[in-house]
Order: C-alpha cells, then structure tokens, then sequence
C-alpha cells in the first residue's frame, strides 16, 4: 500500500498572525531639554460646524433666554408707556370735539392736540413693531429652552407658530393655546397631558381676545361718515390705546413670570461664599507610604 503525504499550507489572501511586540521597560515621564513648543491651539471649546452629518444648531441656554427676556419685558413697557400716551391724546381731542359744540376753539390748541396724537400713533405703531419682533424671538428661544429641560419636542414646529400668529382673526384663538402649551412645558408637566392654562395665562389670554375685538371693532366703525360717528371714533380710539396698553402690560408681566420658571435663580444675584473653617468633620485617611524605588 502506498503512503500518502499531505502538506497543509496557507490559504492566498490569509491574514498573518499578528507578531507580538516586545514591551519595553518604563523609564518615567518624558523629559525635555527645553520647553517644548507643540500643543494644542488656545481656543475654547467649539460646536462642530464642519464635521459632516453633525447638526450646527447650537442648543438654547437659560441664560440666553433669560437675557432676551429682560429685553423683551423692557420693551413692553416701554410701548405701554407709549400707547397710554396716545390715549391721553385721544380723550384730549375728545374732550376738544365736546368744548367745540358751543364755540370756536383756538387753532394753537387744536394744532398742538392734532400734534400729540399725530407723534403718540406714529411712535406706537413703529416700537410696536420692533417690539413685537423682540416677543416673538424670545417665544422661539423659550419654546425650545423648555422643551429640553422638559425632555420634550416643542408642541408645535415653529412655522405653524409663526402662521397663527401673524393671521389676523387666528391669532386672537391661537395665541392663548400656544402660551398654555409653553407654560406647560415650562413647569415640566408630563407630555401626555393636556396643556391646561393657568389664571395669569386666561387673564392674559382675556385681554389680547378683547383687545383684538375691539381693534376690528373700530376699524368697522370708521367706514361711517357721520359727525357723531366720527367723534365715537375718537374715544373708540382711546380706548383702543387703553386696552393696548393692558396687553402690553400683561405681556411684560408673563414674560417675566416664564422666564423665572424657566430658571428660578438667576446667577447673577447668586452670592459667592467662602470656606473659613470646617468643623466636626472627621479625620483624612493616611495615606499608604509609596515604595522606595519608586519615581513620583
């Protein structure tokens, strides 16, 4: 019978064992003649920008939102100051038209009335404006702020908050459901209940409803041509301002009210404390002696 042999040999394409480096003995940190010059470039920490598939969207701080919000309240203020000042320019004229029934007026006081309310509506209407942008760019930043301390997704995306609040007729309904669905991810309420408005958020939501009815009220009301009419239309107008007024009270005061649930303390009133003594507190362990040869 013959024998046969069989030689075993590696497969082409195999991978090779991998060869066992020889661990070299630890001589100690690295040590250098002079300073080295290499390191790492002084800039603080940055969001990627450049990474691809890495989102750019930098996420909306506290004190961000904080900080907009001081703005925002301010501004508020500052339009009711303003609208109140338009009012009183209106119950002037009126109380001018009514002085006007049984005489001549003279043409300084009506110039310096027509004046007043000339300068108080422009004034209004143009801070309004740049008012009601600051508003709504602190609603986005609070909107998601909360909604990442909530561990939620914002109710709503932000074109369709946008939308309702910019139609006019929607956004007197809308604009109430969208401050309750921010209050309710403000006080961190669970997703899966409905949002349920709170007094400041319906008393809020009362007067922006009235103010905008009685808005369209008065525009409705100027298409008549009588004396009477016209002069009704200068004390809807006061009361126009009023209610303006109120609104933009209001909004200052829940703004304020959401940022401080937002962030109840506020870092800049934090007083800094300092450690002088420490008392009762029991004694450090020992530490274990190192051994003779070792370096450190």
């Amino acid at each position: 019978m013959q024998r046969q042999r069989w030689i075993a040999t590696t497969p082409p394409g195999a991978a090779r064992r991998p060869r066992t480096r020889r661990r070299l003995p630890y001589f100690g940190p690295p040590s250098y003649n002079s300073p080295p010059n290499w390191g790492f470039p002084a800039l603080a920490w940055r969001w990627p920008t450049a990474v691809p598939g890495t989102s750019t969207d930098q996420p909306v701080t506290v004190e961000r939102v904080r900080a907009v919000a001081r703005h925002a309240a301010a501004m508020m203020w500052a339009l009711a100051a303003l609208t109140m000042f338009a009012a009183v320019g209106e119950v002037w004229r009126y109380v001018l038209l009514l002085r006007s029934r049984t005489g001549a007026l003279p043409s300084g006081l009506v110039g310096a009335s027509d004046a007043l309310v000339t300068i108080a509506g422009v004034l209004a209407v143009t801070f309004g404006f740049v008012t009601a942008a600051v508003a709504l760019w602190w609603l986005h930043l609070a909107r998601h702020s909360a909604a990442d301390l909530a561990d939620q997704r914002p109710a709503r995306p932000d074109w369709q908050v946008l939308l309702y609040l910019l139609l006019p007729g929607v956004n007197l309904a809308m604009a109430g459901v969208i401050l309750a669905e921010l209050e309710h991810q403000v006080l961190r309420r669970p997703a899966t209940e409905r949002p349920r408005p709170t007094k400041p958020v319906k008393i809020w939501w009362a007067a922006w409803a009235a103010s905008g009815a009685l808005f369209g009220f008065a525009i409705v009301w100027r298409f008549r041509d009588s004396v009477q009419a016209r002069a009704d239309g200068v004390l809807l107008s006061a009361l126009n301002d009023l209610a303006a007024t109120a609104v933009a009270v209001l909004t200052a005061l829940m703004i304020r009210r959401l940022a401080t649930l937002l962030a109840p303390i506020d870092p800049t009133t934090v007083r800094y404390l300092r450690v002088l003594r420490v008392e009762g507190a029991p004694e450090p362990p020992l530490r274990t002696a190192k051994p003779l040869p070792s370096r450190r």
